[in-house]
């Protein structure tokens, strides 16, 4: 459909407000057709991109840019909408704990904030993708495998017999990683302790519960808030005195960002291709006057799906 060799310029607009992630992923797929592609980018990675906005610029053969159109778009929807949705729970949680401590006694200031963690609940393949875009959005990674550390759950707690049993099992593998051990309530909070657990993961426990969970540990293990949790209860979770949060639906329930490619072809310039493939007209939509593509100003157009 397109000869080669053909310039053409092209751009990528973003209809949201989204945290920007994946500019080296977007560039790669590019590249990867053909090297000479240039992607010129009007954001930096990790910035907030405001609503009907140019992401970036690409100019490079035509053939190339058209081929890369949507494994590029892929990722940067993708990283962008994790860096987005991850932002949104951190910048809560930083709230919500500045208050906290601004409010607490003064033997309290010392401690560090609460901080979002992910979780291994990622979109198979891409799990290195999705931690650097949690990174991107302002949380923290958590393990990456199962080697990276080691979590012990009900089910390996029943097999080995107790909480006791399953934590001196896990220090005579010496394996040298962090062992954190999954507790119910505050018995099992209780016999963690005792047993000399440094880390301790509270699953699905109430804001009441967390908080004495904090008073009953006073500080002999790392607490972790996990299970249940969304941007409705964090702020009261995060002002339990909790040292983390960790948040599966961060990589694992994610709406790809609304952003399009245009080419220079002012014709094209009044379509775009929506979430499921389809090339629709655009609702509403007149041209934003750009420096270096032709538009159509005073002209509205409504949807109209057309053949893929």
């Amino acid at each position: 459909l397109i000869p080669s060799p053909q310039t053409a310029t092209a751009r990528v607009l973003v209809r949201e407000a989204a945290v920007l992630c994946g500019c080296d992923w977007f560039t790669g797929c590019m590249q990867a057709v053909n090297p000479a592609v240039q992607v010129q980018w009007h954001y930096s990675e990790g910035q907030l991109m405001q609503p009907n906005t140019d992401v970036c610029h690409i100019q490079g053969d035509a053939r190339a840019i058209l081929t890369a159109e949507r494994s590029a778009l892929n990722f940067l929807q993708l990283l962008s909408a994790t860096a987005t949705i991850t932002r949104r729970h951190a910048d809560v949680v930083a709230q919500a704990t500045s208050t906290s401590h601004t409010n607490a006694n003064s033997e309290d200031n010392g401690k560090a904030s609460c901080i979002v963690l992910d979780t291994r609940k990622t979109i198979p393949g891409l799990r290195q993708a999705q931690k650097y875009a949690v990174r991107t959005g302002g949380g923290h990674n958590q393990r990456m495998a199962l080697w990276h550390g080691i979590l012990i759950k009900e089910n390996h707690i029943a097999a080995a017999g107790g909480i006791a049993q399953a934590l001196a099992r896990a220090r005579a593998l010496h394996a040298d990683v962090a062992i954190q051990i999954e507790v119910e309530n505050l018995e099992q909070l209780e016999l963690a302790l005792q047993a000399g657990a440094n880390s301790i993961l509270l699953d699905n426990f109430t804001p009441a519960a967390m908080r004495q969970a904090v008073t009953q540990t006073a500080g002999r293990a790392l607490l972790e808030a996990s299970g249940g949790l969304d941007l409705a209860t964090l702020r009261e979770v995060a002002a339990t005195g909790v040292d983390r949060i960790s948040i599966g639906k961060l990589t694992k329930d994610v709406l790809a960002v609304d952003l399009s490619l245009y080419t220079s072809d002012a014709a094209d310039d009044l379509t775009r291709v929506d979430r499921g493939g389809r090339r629709i007209f655009k609702k509403n939509y007149t041209p934003q006057p750009s420096p270096h593509l032709p538009c159509l100003p005073h002209q509205t157009f409504h949807y109209m799906t057309l053949p893929p």
